[in-house]
């Protein structure tokens, strides 16, 4: 036996999983995610908990939640198991919020030799005691990761969950990053040259939000310094003509990509970049005039 509880062996859990499942929106602490490390963040170092396994049902593949604990993360309300259902069952689900940070996705190999993933998953200590204890705490959050990963991630896991009896997580347990301020706002500039400023960009919201129709992508340019051999750095530049100002855009940069969008979806950029950049020592920057947002990112050494 890999496993020391399964998530066919009690009916409660499963009719915890349906409930918690149909009012995850309103539950899901909106306290997730990772971002560059800055004066707005603190960094997260995930110690083991337990290990659940899933299967993705779009790609058939094995998925591994290494559930993690890290005392400087805030711990939810201590309340009861009857406090809980009764909140599960309420006009309000979310009476009752989880805070918790979800990592980003880690290529492992199972104990078989064949390729799989893995998510990170960090709350307080005092929390995962507290699931370990009880099996409606530990099918309510457990039905709050599936959510939450489902929403970040664009993935569908299988409902059918394996707690690992003898492997705490799978692979590694690198550090996260989260938000402890509100997000910052891109520069907003009236003119001159936006280059050489402090780096200041908008990180995507993490909570799920509605399908929405996309608007198109505008004119931008990206080149490198120097121009010949492994570049410095990149400059991007987006052209944004109906844009008014920079508190309507949000810009998200990852360690090869970039994501823009714009209130209203005036625009909506999505492109990967051909080399790996610096993401905390990027500089993003909106010039009202030429209505011009420039970004210029430094390039990781290869």
């Amino acid at each position: 036996m890999d496993n020391f509880l399964e998530s066919s062996d009690d009916k409660l859990l499963q009719s915890l999983l349906i409930k918690a499942s149909q009012e995850g929106d309103g539950i899901l602490s909106d306290q997730i995610g990772s971002a560059p490390v800055s004066a707005t963040h603190k960094v997260v170092v995930p110690k083991p908990g337990f290990c659940l396994k899933f299967k993705d049902d779009t790609k058939g593949e094995k998925i591994f939640i290494n559930v993690c604990q890290a005392d400087n993360l805030p711990q939810p309300d201590n309340i009861s198991d009857e406090e809980l259902l009764k909140i599960l069952d309420s006009d309000d689900p979310s009476g009752f919020r989880v805070p918790m940070s979800i990592g980003e996705p880690h290529a492992e190999v199972d104990k078989g030799g064949k390729g799989c993933t893995a998510y990170d998953i960090v709350v307080h200590p005092n929390f995962l005691t507290r699931i370990q204890n009880s099996e409606v705490m530990l099918g309510f959050f457990i039905t709050i990761c599936i959510e939450g990963l489902e929403a970040k991630y664009n993935i569908t896991l299988n409902r059918k969950w394996t707690i690992l009896k003898n492997k705490k997580f799978i692979g590694s347990l690198p550090e996260q990053n989260i938000r402890t301020q509100s997000k910052p706002l891109i520069q907003d500039l009236s003119g001159e040259s936006p280059l050489g400023r402090s780096p200041l960009i908008s990180e995507v919201s993490d909570t799920k939000q509605p399908p929405v129709v996309k608007g198109p992508p505008p004119p931008y340019t990206i080149i490198q310094e120097p121009p010949e051999g492994h570049p410095d750095f990149l400059v991007a530049e987006m052209h944004l003509p109906k844009v008014k100002s920079a508190a309507t855009l949000t810009l998200d940069v990852g360690e090869d990509r970039i994501l823009l969008e714009t209130r209203s979806n005036i625009y909506h950029l999505d492109i990967y970049l051909p080399y790996d950049i610096l993401q905390e020592e990027c500089a993003a920057q909106f010039n009202n005039k030429t209505k011009i947002l420039t970004l210029t990112m430094p390039v990781l050494v290869s």
